[in-house]
């Protein structure tokens, strides 16, 4: 009798854990906008090693350059931030950005305060 209730016992406790071992199932919906396909293709065709940078601002007088550098810095210490002659003007370069969307991240905070600002990639010599 002893062995017919340690067998019922066991034959119970497999019972047992074979059902709560079961994994439970479920079902995902993503619902995206359609835009996000159409983004990212357009971000696969961008195919770039060069680095991208964003320009503040631009004037023919060296000094108005200047503390316009020191402002953007003041404003935004994240980047690093130049002085580039191109006849026949200054231009404020910010970053050394290795992607577009990089690039466009960081644009879409420097626009709050310089809304003149453009991405652009300079030529390499």
């Amino acid at each position: 009798m002893k062995i017919k209730n340690k067998n019922l016992a066991l034959l119970a406790l497999g019972l047992g854990l074979t059902f709560s071992l079961h994994a439970q199932q479920g079902v995902v919906n993503i619902s995206q906008d359609s835009d996000i396909d159409k983004l990212l293709e357009f971000k696969k065709d961008v195919k770039t090693s060069k680095v991208y940078k964003i320009q503040v601002y631009q004037s023919n007088d060296i000094d108005k350059a200047q503390r316009e550098k020191t402002n953007f810095l003041n404003t935004y210490n994240e980047w690093p931030t130049e002085i580039i002659w191109n006849t026949p003007n200054y231009k404020v370069w910010v970053g050394n950005f290795a992607t577009r969307l990089e690039a466009d991240r960081a644009l879409v905070k420097i626009k709050e305060n310089y809304m003149y600002a453009n991405i652009l990639q300079p030529k390499t010599d």
